[in-house]
């Protein structure tokens, strides 16, 4: 049998070259990600202070029936 430290050390040898590229790339789909909500945010912010409605109006639709 061979000794469980090789059996772990074998596949993490082979995987270590693409762990940094994978790393990069997560960390560049977060990065988009965010920029994304920022940019998001600030149309929002934008459409509403030109718009004049802080809050978003609610129809007679929206009203619960009771």
């Amino acid at each position: 049998m061979i000794p469980t430290p090789v059996k772990v050390a074998v596949p993490a040898t082979l995987l270590a070259p693409v762990a940094v590229p994978v790393l990069h790339g997560l960390a560049g789909i977060a990065v988009i990600g965010l920029g994304i909500f920022a940019a998001g945010s600030i149309v929002t912010k934008t459409v509403r202070a030109f718009t004049g409605s802080p809050v978003p109006r609610k129809s007679v639709d929206d009203s619960p029936l009771s």
